[in-house]
């Protein structure tokens, strides 16, 4: 099996506070649009041997609150994908942001958890040592986005904002848009300010010409019924979404375990992308309370699967891969904003050690998903 680097050895957690906040080149633009894909179905054969996990079940712990972005998650465990692996999965658990799952990972509290590439650099800075096993967002989902009637035009280009009001969020969606709008040569043009956690209204209502958010934030304006367009930041700049992490000692003791939540998860994925409707609706019924904003969750779901899950990694080496770039981007950019608590080797906090690439829905997930089968 292919792999990165040999698994990190375990470290002693110790909890410390203070971190970022919440939360892969041309520019390119989306505009954010209703539409899902149309469903197909997945193949269900298995090319490698099913592990065998020396523990009962695991948990899941969420970066936040279960929503579009989770629906993997949600499929994998409704349609038996892991216990089909040999590790039935004993809850999915709402987060209360990145760096709270991070840490609690680390610290052997949870099998597993959905976190941040950021988050897995600040923890292991801080003296927690948390490992990524596997990508789920291979590109972050921080954009920069307007609307029509705010901006008088369709946002297409980081250039147009030179001379605007731009505002952010705390932690990496603060930092990411700071980036990209050096990356363009026109931060110093620019007027940032905070918008806190209302940047959606601060854009509706015209308090800033544009802001940078994440792509779920342009997706909640369009429901609001604004004409909405953002430029994705990773197509700029090579940084991670959504990851999937774990504890070193964890792994090291239980590795057919994070094999198989792995291999459980990659067929997920794959059956939700091809079935896109049914994935929702597997997310609802574990989160009722979520049916009233159907159509909101559906379409980050179905945004997130057709820009942010497939990348050319995933399509040369398999679904989930680490690659070096965004982690040192990450790590260079946490480190020149003095972000982080103490020295941290950014290869040493991921591994592609337990992604089986003799497994179809790792190894030939692209395929998998652009054929429908």
């Amino acid at each position: 099996m292919h792999h990165r680097r040999e698994l990190l050895s375990a470290v002693g957690a110790t909890l410390l506070a203070g971190c970022v906040g919440g939360g892969a080149g041309g520019e390119g633009n989306t505009t954010t649009t209703a539409t899902t894909t149309q469903s197909t179905t997945t193949s269900t054969e298995n090319t490698a041997a099913t592990p065998d996990p020396d523990v009962d079940d695991a948990s899941l712990l969420l970066n936040w609150k279960p929503n579009g972005l989770h629906v993997p998650y949600y499929t994998a465990r409704a349609k038996g994908f892991y216990e089909d692996r040999g590790l039935p999965l004993a809850s999915i658990d709402p987060g209360e942001g990145s760096d709270f799952s991070a840490k609690q990972t680390g610290l052997g509290n949870v099998a597993f958890g959905i976190t941040s590439s950021d988050q897995v650099l600040n923890i292991n800075s801080r003296g927690v040592s948390s490992v990524a096993v596997g990508v789920m967002m291979q590109k972050t989902p921080v954009v920069v986005f307007s609307t029509e009637e705010v901006l008088g035009e369709p946002l297409t280009s980081v250039d147009q904002l030179e001379g605007k009001t731009v505002g952010t969020g705390p932690g990496m969606v603060k930092l990411l848009t700071r980036l990209l709008l050096e990356r363009r040569g026109i931060l110093d043009s620019v007027e940032m300010v905070s918008t806190g956690y209302d940047t959606v209204q601060k854009v509706l209502a015209g308090d800033v010409d544009a802001a940078g958010g994440v792509f779920g934030d342009a997706i909640a304006a369009q429901h609001q019924g604004a004409t909405t367009h953002s430029i994705p930041v990773g197509n700029t700049i090579p940084s991670y979404g959504h990851v999937i992490a774990t504890a070193p000692q964890y792994a090291e003791e239980h590795p057919d375990a994070v094999r198989a939540f792995l291999q459980g998860t990659a067929k997920g994925v794959a059956y939700a992308m091809n079935n896109p409707a049914e994935g929702v609706d597997f997310l609802l019924e574990a989160n009722p309370v979520l049916e009233e904003s159907r159509a909101q969750v559906r379409d980050n779901w179905t945004r997130m699967a057709d820009g942010f899950v497939l990348s050319e990694p995933v399509r040369e080496s398999g679904w989930g891969w680490s690659t070096e770039t965004p982690w040192q981007t990450m790590y260079e950019a946490l480190r020149g904003a003095d972000l982080l608590g103490g020295s941290v080797d950014p290869s040493s906090v991921w591994t592609n050690e337990f992604l089986d690439t003799e497994y179809r829905y790792v190894d030939s997930f692209a395929d998998v998903v652009t054929s429908g089968t």
